[in-house]
């Protein structure tokens, strides 16, 4: 009788040692997971991030209904990292200090003048073809002599890059696409997909890199891909 209560506390201890490893490797693994999610975007947990979203084009002191909504993406992502967040307008004026930012829109129409100049100061390979009515390179994305054109609704590309200011200590995420779905879409994309980009890169704390949004038409922003990294040429070196 000893004997069998014996095996049988010895059971249990061992049901409990076994799901106790299990439950601490799971919680190491997730962990992990979310170590290398908050190293991708440049988030510390506990601290705050900064959000500046661009005004709709063409129309100061208003925000585009996706923008709105890629603004809600990324407060998503930041709560579960842990960390609270603000929100700027375009105008906003100043580093970024210790704070994460998240810049999101083109410059173009005086949509986001703190983008235009990001990419002035850190991005110097990429261009940025201004709207010129019909003409094929209007609003394309130029990066290393390579064009890729603005084709509304059907096809669409945003630069997507990280860096941090020599002024700062935290980097700034900046997300500029051609139109207000191609942001949406590049965040939605990089939520998911951010352990496929991550693959492609040397390095996660500087980068730049184009996402191209596709159909359109039938898929809204739902079909985004990684088109490549252009991070040597975008970065001119």
């Amino acid at each position: 009788m000893q004997s069998a209560l014996a095996n049988i506390a010895l059971g249990l201890v061992t049901s409990l040692l076994g799901g106790g490893f299990v439950w601490l490797w799971e919680r190491a693994k997730h962990s992990r997971a979310e170590n290398r999610r908050a190293a991708f975007f440049g988030v510390r947990p506990g601290e705050n991030c900064l959000i500046v979203v661009g005004n709709k084009y063409n129309s100061p002191g208003t925000a585009h209904q996706r923008d709105v909504r890629a603004v809600v993406e990324l407060t998503l992502l930041a709560g579960e990292l842990g960390c609270g967040v603000s929100v700027e307008t375009g105008d906003f004026r100043g580093g970024n200090g210790d704070r994460t930012e998240f810049c999101v829109g083109g410059p173009l129409g005086g949509s986001n003048l703190r983008t235009g100049g990001h990419l002035a100061a850190h991005l110097p390979g990429v261009v940025i073809h201004p709207y010129n009515g019909t003409h094929p390179d209007s609003v394309a994305y130029e990066v290393g002599g390579e064009k890729f054109l603005f084709d509304r609704g059907h096809q669409e590309y945003a630069v997507v890059a990280k860096f941090t200011p020599a002024e700062s200590v935290a980097p700034v995420f900046l997300v500029a696409g051609q139109s207000s779905m191609a942001n949406l879409a590049a965040i939605h994309f990089l939520r998911r997909e951010y352990r496929q980009v991550a693959r492609q890169l040397s390095s996660v704390e500087r980068f730049c890199v184009l996402v191209k949004v596709s159909d359109i038409g039938t898929y809204a922003f739902h079909r985004a891909t990684l088109e490549r990294d252009v991070t040597a040429a975008a970065f001119g070196g």
